[in-house]
């Protein structure tokens, strides 16, 4: 019988885990979180008192008809679940999972997510800084505000969104400073509304009564105070005791890295990306859906997996409906358009390792003596080599490489994946080294390869009334 593993239970592995059980498999489904739903929709613990309404807001309804989609198919057994697992290397057709054994698989759907994208600001180390993401998962998971006077910084649909959420919760805000130009938000905002009108129509809402603030360039973060320029140049201080950082989100792509999918640098979204036909294929037996492989939000990522899903289908020879996703690109492709990557020359006394305390004057030194080649770079200021395996740093470290080379970001290139993926416990390392040392030749030999950057790990569906809709990124803490 044909192994499927998912890896990622948010919108796009929930419903890549539906299609494939309404075609007859039981898939293996491995996700980090406790509960099924990804990070937009994620769970609260058992026993907690909000409501979905509080929770999700406008989105409530999906968020309920998506986890009870899931939490069915596992009730029925139609689905085996690994849940609060990571898979952190992957090697001959076997995943390495933290506190288990390795997952052998024919097919591989890959649906990591999206995680935080940051920019380096001056103070962005110091405590009381987060993601907007942990700030969101604080929310949602405990019902906790973090600050009581809080600033939120950076671009894109989350500021906003989170800032709505923490008013309704009661959270004092102090400012949204969002450093797109209004002129920008107004051009690609076209864009959205033409494609999908009354989502566009909600972002706008949501800004209301906010104090919120456009074309902001972010100077520093100071003990109890982020200091700021308006759209006008003039100088600004805004106290606070927390402040939520976010442009954006970037791919979590390391797993598709170490399962051997090609990359391209993608002008749209101002990252490298796995390389994927219109069915969300990568290679031989590996498929890639939701933000992990395109940022396309919530909606996007449900839709992708049901995609991914009908690919893997098509290629065991069984037909699948395959929804229409054009729509939801040109929505994500306009707001790319209308919230860019901020153009800034950072300080060389930032910094922009956090795991590693390099600054950017650490950085350009580097490049003066390797040139402007990531991994050069990397081997050398050790940027990307810490906790994190440049989760937070990379996109900012390959713009800041770009810029004192003058050259693109694209000829800078990409830090490799290598695995882990993720810290391990001691134990977890030594369970995974003594795995693949035990390894029976015949369990990698009829499986697909899904390791072609590294020789070794270490070295009943749904109703059909229930309404279906969205879900989207994997925002970790910082």
């Amino acid at each position: 019988m044909t192994r499927v593993l998912i890896v990622g239970a948010g919108p796009a592995g929930i419903r890549a885990a539906e299609t494939l059980v309404r075609a007859g498999l039981r898939p293996v489904v491995v996700d980090e979180g406790a509960r099924a739903g990804g990070q937009i929709y994620h769970r609260p613990p058992h026993g907690f008192l909000r409501d979905a309404r509080a929770l999700y807001g406008s989105e409530a309804q999906k968020a309920e008809a998506l986890h009870a989609c899931f939490d069915g198919m596992v009730a029925r057994g139609q689905v085996d679940y690994l849940p609060g697992r990571a898979v952190h290397s992957l090697r001959d057709g076997h995943a390495y999972v933290t506190g288990g054994a390795p997952i052998a698989h024919d097919r591989l759907i890959l649906a990591t997510g999206a995680t935080d994208r940051l920019m380096p600001v001056p103070g962005w180390q110091s405590a009381g800084v987060f993601s907007l993401g942990a700030m969101q998962i604080a929310l949602k998971a405990q019902g906790v505000a973090l600050g009581q006077r809080i600033v939120l910084a950076g671009t894109g649909p989350l500021l906003t969104l989170l800032a709505s959420q923490l008013i309704k919760a009661g959270a004092g805000l102090a400012a949204v400073l969002d450093t797109s130009r209004m002129g920008d938000q107004l051009r690609g905002g076209i864009g959205m509304a033409l494609a999908r009108p009354l989502v566009t129509l909600r972002g706008v809402r949501m800004r209301m009564g906010l104090p919120y603030y456009a074309g902001v360039v972010l100077d520093g973060i100071d003990a109890g105070a982020v200091r700021w320029r308006d759209a006008r140049g003039r100088p600004q201080v805004t106290e606070c005791d927390a402040v939520g950082l976010g442009w954006h989100l970037r791919a979590e792509t390391q797993l598709a890295d170490l399962a051997g999918a090609e990359f391209e640098w993608s002008e749209t979204w101002q990252q490298w990306l796995p390389r994927i036909d219109d069915m969300g294929r990568a290679g031989p037996g590996l498929y890639l859906a939701g933000d992990g492989v395109r940022i396309l939000g919530a909606d996007g990522a449900e839709l992708a997996g049901r995609r991914a899903a009908a690919a893997c289908l098509h290629d065991l020879g069984v037909t699948a409906p395959v929804p229409d996703l054009r729509r939801t690109e040109r929505f994500a492709a306009a707001l790319a358009r209308a919230f860019p990557w901020p153009a800034v020359d950072v300080p060389d006394s930032a910094i922009v390792c956090r795991c590693e305390g390099i600054t950017a004057g650490e950085l350009r030194g580097t490049v003066d003596r390797t040139g402007p080649e990531a991994n050069r770079v990397k081997s050398l200021a050790r940027v990307g080599m810490g906790r994190c395996q440049g989760r937070y740093c990379q996109l900012a470290a390959v713009d800041l490489i770009a810029r004192h080379a003058r050259t693109s970001r694209a000829a800078v290139g990409r830090l490799r994946g290598q695995p882990p993926v993720r810290p391990l416990t001691v134990a977890d390392l030594l369970a995974a080294d003594s795995s693949a040392a035990c390894a029976k030749p015949e369990d990698s030999a009829a499986t697909p390869d899904h390791s072609a950057a590294s020789a070794s790990p270490l070295a009943a569906p749904c109703s059909q009334a229930t309404p279906r809709m969205p879900c989207s990124p994997s925002a970790p803490k910082t």
